[in-house]
Formats: C-alpha cells, sequence, structure tokens
C-alpha cells in the first residue's frame, strides 16, 4: 500500500483553505435538506443499546500535563450542548452542528492538537477524544456512519490501546466531522458526562435492540514507503450478530503515516 508524502503549506495557506471549507460546510448546513438531530431534555430512552468510556488524562512523552487538564475543560464545555441529542428516524447527528465553533469566548482553553503529524496547542484542543468516544459507540450500533475522518498521522505508539487502532474519528471545526445517520424505525439517545477521571458515553434507543454488534480490525499491516517513512493500514470490520446469521460491513480503512519508529520499543 503506497502513500504519497504529504505537501507542507505555509501557515497562510492553511487559514484560507480551512476557513473555505468552513463556509462551504455552512451553506451546507442551511441550504442543504438534511435534517439534523437536536437535543431534546424532556426524553428519556432506557435500553441500552452500548456504552464506552476513555480516559481523560493520559500522560504523553513531550507533552504538557496542563494540556490534558485543559481538555477536561473543554470536553465538559462541548459535551454540554450534545448530552440528551435524539436521533430520530430519517435525522442525521452532527458534532458541530450542536457544539459550535469552540472559542476563547465560550469559554474553550489551549489544549493539544495536532498539525501535520506534529504536536501543538490550540484553543479547543483535545476535542478529538470526544469524536474517538462517539465513533466507538456508533460502530456498535446501527446507525450508519456517513461522514469520518482518520487521523493522517500515527502519533502515538500502541501503548495500553484497548481498541483496535484507527478506531475513532479526528475532528476539526467545521468540516471534519463525525456524523450518523439514523435509516431505521428507532430513535436513539446519547448520554455524555465526565467524572474525575473519565469521559462517559451511551447509547439508548427508544425500542429495545434484539442483537448486538462486534467491531473488529483486519488486514493490519505497516509498510515502508519509497520516500522511507512507514505508514500503517488496517480495516475497521463491524459483525452484527443476532439468531439467525451475522452480517459483515466495511466501517472505515485507515492509512496513515507512523511519526515513530516500528522497529523500536516505544515509552508514552
Amino acid at each position: 500500500m503506497q502513500v504519497v508524502k504529504p505537501k507542507h503549506r505555509s501557515p497562510f495557506r492553511k487559514f484560507v483553505g480551512k476557513e473555505y471549507y468552513i463556509f462551504r460546510r455552512y451553506l451546507k448546513w442551511h441550504l442543504g435538506s438534511q435534517k439534523f438531530a437536536v437535543v431534546n431534555e424532556n426524553v428519556r430512552f432506557v435500553h441500552s443499546v452500548f456504552k464506552h468510556q476513555s480516559l481523560i488524562l493520559r500522560p504523553l512523552k513531550n507533552v504538557d500535563m496542563y494540556l490534558q487538564e485543559n481538555k477536561r475543560t473543554n470536553l465538559r464545555i462541548a459535551i454540554g450542548h450534545l448530552n440528551n441529542v435524539v436521533i430520530e428516524p430519517g435525522q442525521t447527528f452532527s458534532i458541530w452542528k450542536l457544539v459550535g465553533r469552540p472559542t476563547q469566548s465560550k469559554g474553550y482553553l489551549t489544549g493539544l492538537v495536532l498539525n501535520q503529524g506534529n504536536i501543538s496547542k490550540g484553543i479547543g484542543g483535545g476535542l478529538c477524544q470526544l469524536g474517538n468516544l462517539l465513533f466507538w459507540i456508533f460502530a456498535h450500533s446501527e446507525l450508519e456512519i456517513t461522514e469520518r475522518y482518520r487521523h493522517g498521522f500515527d502519533v502515538f505508539p500502541d501503548v495500553n490501546r484497548s481498541i483496535p487502532f484507527g478506531a475513532g474519528a479526528t475532528l476539526s471545526y467545521n468540516h471534519i466531522d463525525l456524523q450518523v445517520r439514523n435509516t431505521s424505525q428507532n430513535s436513539f439517545q446519547i448520554k455524555l458526562w465526565l467524572d474525575d477521571t473519565h469521559l462517559h458515553g451511551e447509547l439508548l434507543s427508544c425500542k429495545k435492540v434484539h442483537y448486538k454488534y462486534k467491531v473488529v480490525e483486519r488486514d493490519h499491516i505497516i509498510t515502508q514507503q519509497i520516500w522511507g517513512g512507514y505508514t500503517r493500514h488496517n480495516r475497521i470490520i463491524q459483525i452484527e450478530q443476532n439468531a439467525e446469521k451475522k452480517n459483515e460491513r466495511l466501517l472505515v480503512e485507515n492509512h496513515a503515516i507512523m511519526m515513530y519508529s516500528p522497529l523500536l520499543e516505544q515509552k508514552l
């Protein structure tokens, strides 16, 4: 699997390009025909479909811990716009449509962001943890993942990884989003909360779901490219388990440039 070496663009080119795509997404929101899910505080579904949690403070090599602490604040603000959202049949759930632009005036702090595979800082940094958590939850449901962007760089080694590589979603306001569409006749609700150590999420349904999903990794391979670097590839497969048979569906395929040597023992 060959991957082209990434191009390095000037800060001005990156800014203009990002704002252009942000404007295009605004137009799509306001002029398109999609029906988006909204928060409904009056609804309380009781049938649990799937739940997951992820550690908030994760010590990382060469990363200041205050950025991780700030991430906690950023996550708390963001999930305040997502908790209790109800996805009715025919509706689309979008993280950014509900959260809005993360700015300092809204209380967001400087957090960790990735820029062309390098660790950097930015207002609202750390929200990719929210995208990763929600992707993993949606992957265990019948909701159709219609928009998801992979991390183009594999920055941190697999130390204490509990889910397959690439089983997440990167976020950048507002054109790099995580969206799912409800193509079923059931309604779903998202619950999100923080405690002292973890970000928690749960998907609930109006009517009881009588089947389960398993998510597995296949075809994982590390390849050395002709330009000298290493890349990592895999596929994430959803397996529907019911009484009659097992149905499989390809969720995502990942191709990422490794920012560390795969031949050496790595420590966070």
